[in-house]
């Protein structure tokens, strides 16, 4: 794919160390968030509709059976006896339970014999250093593992607008803790958050970078039936960015994020009837070629810090 020469993607460091393309394969075991359970907060953040994100929100099959089933998805009926993958734990909050269940759930999912590591999504309000130190010692029997922060943006005002429920001091703390576990960390952000500009965006990177990341997730705010935002964006109370401001602040983004930081992702999309808008959410490859020409143009990954990445 044409990124991977500009970008340092999730696909070009899985297959540097296994040798092979690996997948991720979405999970949805069951988890609440804090945010909508009435402990934190109710409603969620006002973005949110996670069923949009994921295929298999609302199922009852255990984690191994999604497993199986999203394997089908990507293979079809003939399954590769050399294929392996990545078991994300995507919807809701994947660390916010009891011990014991996460312990179960994340076990079930590594036992399958293809699953070589585990992505765990979740807020950075909800990592105690228990859930740590077993997502640790996944690690260290040789399993590769990946916390995903969401964090969204480093802007606090904003956090409160979007009812987040966390600051950025939340985020900062949960990742110093991670660190100290030999935890590699995958932050998640959205541009385009209500009143937040290319600017914000640039500012909420360097204050992710000054506290350290592994790896980031970028994605643009689209609206999903269901959320908050839906709402509001019927009521005409929500801008959203054009696709060439995404486009350019992505790019940006890119450009000043050292070589050595993995992407997991450079945009995201959902489809009609989910999608509300803007439209060309919709559509994959229309961001992602044009992301491409300009990092061709003007440089990839880490160029504009005298770094750039090479793959």
């Amino acid at each position: 794919m044409g990124l991977n020469r500009y970008v340092h993607t999730l696909g070009h460091y899985m297959t540097a160390r296994y040798g092979q393309k690996i997948h991720k394969l979405t999970i949805d075991a069951a988890f609440t968030c804090p945010n909508r359970d009435g402990s934190l907060g109710v409603g969620g953040c006002t973005f949110c509709n996670v069923s949009s994100f994921s295929a298999e929100h609302g199922s009852k099959a255990s984690v191994a059976e999604q497993l199986q089933a999203g394997r089908a998805r990507r293979e079809g009926e003939q399954r590769r006896a050399d294929k392996r993958y990545l078991a994300y734990f995507q919807a809701y909050t994947s660390t916010y339970d009891e011990y014991a269940v996460l312990k179960r759930k994340y076990e079930e999912a590594l036992a399958v014999s293809d699953i070589v590591g585990i992505c765990v999504g979740t807020r950075p309000d909800c990592v105690p250093d228990e859930v740590l130190a077993l997502l640790a010692g996944y690690q260290q029997q040789g399993m590769e593992v990946w916390l995903e922060l969401g964090l969204q943006t480093a802007n606090d005002s904003t956090l409160k607008k979007i009812n987040r429920g966390h600051d950025f001091a939340a985020y900062a703390d949960t990742v110093a803790r991670a660190r100290l576990y030999g935890l590699k960390v995958c932050t998640h952000l959205i541009l385009g958050l209500p009143g937040e500009t290319p600017a914000d965006a640039e500012q909420t990177l360097q204050q992710v970078l000054a506290v350290g990341t592994d790896g980031l997730k970028l994605h643009p705010l689209h609206v999903v039936e269901g959320s908050i935002m839906a709402k509001q964006w019927r009521a005409g109370r929500l801008a959203l960015w054009d696709q060439d401001t995404y486009m350019d602040c992505a790019a940006r983004l890119i450009q000043h994020t050292p070589a050595e930081v993995v992407y997991h992702r450079v945009s995201a999309y959902a489809r009609p009837p989910e999608l509300i808008a803007p439209d060309w959410c919709g559509d994959k490859w229309l961001v992602m070629n044009g992301l491409i020409e300009r990092l061709k143009r003007d440089g990839g990954q880490g160029s504009a810090l005298g770094q750039p990445f090479t793959a």
